[in-house]
């Protein structure tokens, strides 16, 4: 008995390790479910419906990371980010609330869990979904270090009667 209670603890967070491993690709994963669908009921059989489900979700995936790596403005990326985690928030939340619906008889509780749970999930994604923009894992920074700060070389400056010389150069006041 005691033996399937750690088996259980065991498999409850692995569960949880794989939803906030995997969160970040809800959005891929719904598209290329639904476009799959579409392809099956417009007669493309399952395995012309398996193809055009792995090519939306590759398709979905890549052109986040092109736009993460390409887009200059911050609220840009973060509008392209919040896309891709509000299917994981989503996700957090039914996975959280069909945990706890099972564990506690409190309907205020288990709504209050399931969105602690949401506000996990979404903010673990988020952070992948940076460190899928900047190129590297997000929370690995060992081993790299941190980008030197450009310096900033000022040419000499004075001020000789009505002439001014900046950088062994002279203008005309």
């Amino acid at each position: 008995m005691i033996l399937l209670a750690i088996l259980s603890l065991a498999a409850i967070g692995f569960l949880c390790w794989l939803l906030f491993t995997l969160a970040v690709f809800a959005l891929p994963f719904l598209l290329g479910v639904s476009a799959g669908t579409w392809a099956w009921h417009t007669g493309a059989g399952w395995l012309g419906a398996v193809l055009v489900g792995l090519v939306a979700a590759a398709l979905t995936f890549g052109l986040g990371q092109v736009l993460l790596a390409i887009v200059r403005p911050l609220w840009a990326k973060l509008a392209i980010a919040a896309v891709f985690v509000a299917p994981a928030v989503i996700a957090g939340y039914h996975a959280v609330h069909g945990i706890v619906k099972h564990t506690m008889p409190s309907e205020f509780w288990q709504i209050t869990f399931s969105i602690i749970g949401a506000a996990a999930v979404g903010a673990s994604a988020f952070l992948r979904v940076a460190g899928l923009a900047t190129g590297r894992p997000a929370g690995n920074t060992a081993g790299s270090p941190m980008p030197a700060r450009a310096s900033l070389r000022v040419a000499p400056l004075e001020i000789s009667e009505r002439k001014l010389y900046v950088g062994g150069t002279s203008r005309e006041c």
